[in-house]
């Protein structure tokens, strides 16, 4: 059986396996590093462009945010900025389009007003608008309204990304470094031991071994991690959404106010980077037991990671006895049964775009990922934001980006200095800052 010998191996060939290949590669001393993708291509589950909402998180729309998570949003999404700018071509993966959060009705313009007062200052291209404004830059939005609407957008900022081809080009820009870079594609991961000098992990046809490994494989870091011991005192709650296409009837990016008492999105419709013509809406979110949309085979991993206790199920009731949240996943249940979408979805979409006919609806089929939410057994409460498990052995579990691909380079960067602290490397931090942060 082959074997072959790495400073790091990171498993998982999503945004966030790749960013942290191209920091690893571009910014510190280590001289061989692996990538290990289970499926062929690279970004092909959650970060392919089908399977989430293609959306460059600033902290400026997002209303579940406070403002010292918005600015922490807005530096993540600027590394993504800073480093697209620096290829020779980033058309393909970043693009420019208005955006907006969206109120309707008293209360929610109320209380938008009050937060672009307190965002404004840190958001320079930040604009409050009302009904006139806002048909300006989003006219379908405004007409056959008759409640009072208003809106915090802007209108000249990156705020879609093509994450699977932001993927792509980590791991193009790693190759081109003077690294020894090993990209193993169609390679499954069967075991990883800790025999205590270092990692093996085992494919079929070979060992790899590594003095440290980071696993970024979404739900199935969880289930690395279980099968080494660790991180037994959480469970897994995956979350999937679903979207539904219509004609091309906005221009940018319409996200609603969220309700406080939903740990969900709310939903947004935008235009669909990969399919040019249709506008897309969503998500829905729904509860499945699988740990990727669409794969039967993931099944039994959710079986393993949602363990039937007492302190899983104290957190589900919790859940559920919150009147809110029990309307929601019921409703979102209704969703995804055909015949009865559209039209019960038809009213979600209404609020961004009121003209909206049932005929325009399309549910949008094998589009929509799923996001692993954690469970903390623990405390019997669930974390909404990333989950990291590091054991502090050389060894890393990213379960959940947050929020979502854009946080990629900024998790990254917190990888690589538990990495450099553990495999004593060294590290250009000043490069990292010049290249990545630079205002």
């Amino acid at each position: 059986m082959e074997t072959k010998q790495h400073d790091v191996i990171i498993i998982g060939g999503g945004i966030s396996g790749t960013a942290l290949l191209y920091l690893l590669a571009r910014y510190t001393d280590l001289k061989s590093i692996a990538l290990v993708e289970k499926y062929k291509g690279i970004a092909t589950v959650n970060s392919h462009g089908r399977n989430n909402s293609q959306t460059l998180h600033c902290g400026d729309i997002e209303t579940n945010y406070s403002l010292e998570k918005a600015l922490s949003v807005q530096a993540s999404a600027a590394m993504v900025v800073n480093y697209a700018r620096q290829l020779p071509s980033f058309e393909h993966i970043l693009h420019k389009y208005s955006k907006m959060v969206l109120a309707v009705g008293e209360q929610e313009c109320d209380v938008l007003q009050e937060r672009y007062q307190e965002f404004s200052p840190h958001y320079k291209a930040m604009q409050l608008w009302d009904a006139d404004g806002i048909s300006r830059v989003e006219p379908n939005v405004v007409w056959g309204r008759n409640e009072r609407i208003a809106a915090v957008g802007a209108t000249d900022e990156y705020s879609a990304v093509n994450f699977q081809a932001l993927a792509d080009s980590f791991v193009t820009q790693a190759k081109s470094t003077d690294k020894n870079i090993d990209v193993f594609l169609g390679t499954k991961i069967k075991k990883i031991n800790d025999p205590g000098n270092g990692f093996e992990l085992t494919t079929h046809g070979r060992t790899l071994k590594a003095k440290s490994v980071v696993v970024s494989a979404g739900g199935h870091s969880l289930l690395f991690a279980h099968r080494m011991g660790y991180g037994k005192q959480f469970s897994c709650m995956p979350m999937a959404g679903s979207f539904y296409f219509t004609p091309d009837i906005l221009r940018g990016k319409v996200y609603t106010i969220q309700n406080d008492k939903l740990p969900f999105a709310a939903i947004h419709g935008d235009p669909d980077l990969l399919l040019g013509g249709k506008t897309r809406f969503g998500p829905t979110a729904l509860m499945l037991p699988m740990l990727e949309r669409y794969n039967w085979k993931t099944i039994p991993d959710f079986m393993h990671l949602f363990s039937v206790e007492a302190s899983v199920m104290k957190v589900m009731w919790d859940l559920f006895k919150i009147a809110d949240i029990r309307n929601y996943m019921f409703k979102n249940f209704l969703f995804e049964i055909p015949f009865l979408r559209q039209r019960l979805f038809l009213k979600e979409a209404r609020k961004i775009v009121p003209s909206l006919q049932l005929q325009d609806l399309t549910f949008a089929k094998r589009v929509g990922g799923v996001r692993p939410v954690m469970i903390d057994k623990e405390n019997r409460k669930l974390l909404m934001g990333e989950a990291k498990i590091n054991p502090g052995n050389g060894i890393i579990f990213n379960m959940t980006p947050s929020p979502g691909a854009t946080s990629c380079l900024q998790n990254a960067e917190q990888d690589l200095r538990i990495l450099v602290e553990h495999l004593g490397c060294e590290f250009s931090e000043d490069k990292l800052n010049d290249e990545l942060k630079a205002s």
